[in-house]
């Protein structure tokens, strides 16, 4: 059997050459897998680069009320919804209720996001109840031109505001040093109530600005003296943060600026941002339109007025359904808004005379003294010092001379009702002539206002004679002849 000699393994450089790999080979595929390796690491670092925030904007303009919170309110839940990174509230409001601006400081503290407030365009103010909101935002800004401050809180139904201490003169001491006057205790506001009031907005204005880092002291000035800023001194003072000529420029001043939201701290990313406006929708539209203090009250006229005609003429049914509706939205929209109880008091109280006067005639009497009450009930129906929240002079005049065409419509009516002619009852009857029908004696039939009835007389009368009635006994009639002469029974 023939021997086999054992195969020599080759050497490996031959065995190199043999599959085509050298050490450049595995060089290259080093370098490649490198070079991919850099590659993928930089499109990751690229994709990690933070890009700007969108933000959401939102608008409060005119006079604070329960509109207002309604859209803040919706507003932040829809920027929390898009991811929106920061909130824009541009403000331009002289002020208004304090129930509604606490419920924006609300939710602007209780916020996820942060919330820049911007007192803009130039012209534009953040008084009395601006003033509490711009200091609850995480980031307050200024444009130029505009003011904020005046945060003195207004007492229902009067009650003066503080007042600052006088100036006193300086008495030189005797080396003619100006001396400075004793310490003496600020005057007392007016009453209590404003006391009250004036020492709670106090301590509330101040611990906001304790919490954002900003002026504490200027704040009790704005409202112990209705002390106001313009842009420039409130940056000065620590008032605000930003002094900005627009949006873009807010949003680059902005940028890299560090809050705190909640309890972590938040670097906002603003320069380049995009920035969505957010419209109320219908239902806020429709609360701001019913929530006027003019519209509410002409509501509540018409439906006074509304529910008076159906009264005056049952069956119409439209002036009844149309004054429902419209009272029960007015006294809606009046259960939100800042009303007197005196001036409704008279409101109502001339309502009700005119209405006494339709149904109980008193020729003038309480029309006239209805018409005065509801014209000073009217007047002193919203409290004119909240601003924004008191009705214009045109429309109470309006509704005065409406009213008292009211009046004058039922006068006229008790006039005419008066020298009408009676179509019922013995008067009616009596200025009817009658018909005998059938007679015997003294005693008889006769036809009188398309009815029969038992008649007696004086004297004999014949079938188809007319007589006159000249009364009723029970269900007899006493006539006589119609050429007889009238007799007294």
């Amino acid at each position: 059997m023939p021997m086999r000699h054992p195969r020599h393994p080759l050497p490996p450089a031959a065995c190199a050459r043999r599959s085509g790999w050298d050490g450049r080979g595995w060089l290259l595929l080093v370098m490649l897998m490198l070079t991919l390796s850099l590659m993928h690491g930089s499109g990751r670092a690229a994709d990690t680069t933070p890009a700007p925030a969108s933000g959401l904007q939102l608008d409060i303009e005119g006079a604070i009320g329960p509109a207002t919170t309604d859209y803040l309110r919706r507003g932040l839940a829809e920027a929390q919804e898009r991811g929106a990174g920061f909130v824009l509230l541009r403000i331009d409001t002289p002020g208004g209720l304090v129930s509604s601006m606490r419920d924006i400081n609300r939710l602007i503290l209780a916020a996820p996001i942060p919330v820049i407030g911007y007192v803009a365009p130039g012209g534009a103010q953040a008084a009395s109840a601006g003033t509490y909101i711009l200091y609850a935002t995480h980031l307050a800004a200024m444009a130029p031109g505009t003011n904020v401050g005046a945060a003195t809180p207004v007492s229902m139904g009067g009650g003066a505001p503080p007042r600052p201490p006088a100036e006193r003169p300086i008495d030189p001491d005797a080396d003619g040093a100006p001396r400075a006057p004793p310490a003496e205790p600020e005057a007392p506001p007016a009453d209590a109530g404003t006391s009250k009031a004036v020492n709670d907005s106090v301590a509330y204005l101040r611990s906001l600005a304790q919490l954002r880092g900003r002026n504490a002291d200027w704040a009790e000035r704005a409202v112990r003296e209705a002390e106001s800023l313009p842009a420039q001194a409130a940056l000065a003072e620590n008032v605000i943060e930003i002094v900005a000529g627009s949006t873009a420029q807010l949003l680059a001043q902005a940028d890299g600026r560090e809050i705190r939201l909640g309890e972590e701290s938040v670097t906002l990313q603003t320069a380049g941002a995009e920035i969505e406006h957010f419209e109320p929708d219908w239902r806020t539209q429709l609360l701001a339109a019913i929530t006027n203090p003019n519209l509410a009250y002409i509501l509540l006229l018409l439906g006074i007025y509304g529910i008076l005609f159906e009264l005056m003429s049952p069956g119409a049914i439209f002036p009844g359904a149309l004054g429902g509706i419209a009272l029960l939205t007015a006294l809606f929209a009046l259960n939100m808004l800042p009303i007197t109880f005196a001036g409704a008091g008279l409101l109502l109280l001339g309502v009700a005379l005119l209405v006494a006067e339709a149904f109980t005639p008193s020729f003038g009497v309480l029309g006239i003294g209805g018409l005065v009450a509801f014209a000073f009930g009217s007047v002193m129906l919203f409290d004119g010092d909240i601003p924004g929240f008191a009705l214009d002079v045109p429309v109470i005049v309006l509704a005065a001379v409406l009213s008292a065409i009211l009046l004058v419509v039922i006068l006229a009516s008790v006039v005419r009702s008066h020298r009408r002619r009676k179509t019922t009852g013995d008067e009616d009857l009596l200025a009817h002539p009658g018909t005998v029908l059938r007679w015997r004696g003294t005693h008889g039939q006769v036809q009188a206002h398309g009815e029969t009835w038992q008649a007696r007389a004086e004297q004999a009368l014949e079938p188809g004679q007319q007589v006159r009635i000249v009364s009723r006994e029970g269900l007899t009639l006493v006539v006589a002849a119609d050429d007889a002469p009238l007799q007294s029974t």
